[in-house]
């Protein structure tokens, strides 16, 4: 039989409320917590914060906190990814960033997903990963959906709603985002 983690990574119906899961969002949250309440000048600190909190990709982060995330462990990362202030992940499921892809501030990453039916939606909650590619631009304010891949060198407007694969080589704005040119 699964646990709710293995269930929850698979993208199937989970029960948020398991306690190992609620001892990994305490971990994580404890984590940005410290990490949001360091001065910028403490780099040591900042930089043993992330390696913990983050699956991978912990070493070249550069981040301008306040940052927030569900879990951490199921975020991977690329070299030298940027997040600007007010980023959030909610990482139920994986999620996988490319080398030097940077967000503008109050991008939010939303794995999760719930139930239509009320009854079931009281319970449980489900999820589908996200991938972003390299050298990706996400404007200010941009959210992305989950299940949503973005494709190499695109850009994401500011304020777009992602909820849809947006491919390589491209501008991609609105909500809902659409491509609007080759770069």
């Amino acid at each position: 039989m699964p646990t709710e983690r293995e269930k929850m990574l698979a993208g199937e119906l989970y029960d948020p409320m398991d306690a190992e899961l609620v001892v990994a969002r305490h971990r994580a949250r404890d984590l940005c917590r410290e990490l949001n309440q360091l001065s910028d000048a403490d780099d040591d600190a900042r930089r043993r914060i992330v390696r913990d909190l983050f699956g991978s990709g912990g070493d070249s982060v550069w981040m301008q906190p306040p940052f927030q995330c569900d879990y951490g462990t199921n975020i991977r990362l690329g070299t030298r990814v940027f997040f600007n202030f007010n980023c959030v992940v909610l990482d139920v499921c994986e999620v996988r960033i490319g080398d030097f892809t940077l967000f503008g501030p109050g991008v939010q990453i939303l794995t999760p997903l719930h139930p239509t039916d009320a009854d079931l939606r009281r319970r449980q909650e489900f999820g589908k990963p996200i991938e972003i590619g390299h050298d990706v631009w996400v404007g200010a304010g941009a959210l992305i959906l989950a299940g949503v891949r973005i494709g190499s060198r695109s850009i994401i407007g500011a304020g777009s709603v992602v909820t849809r694969d947006v491919p390589e080589g491209v501008l991609a704005v609105g909500n809902p985002c659409r491509v609007i040119r080759t770069l």
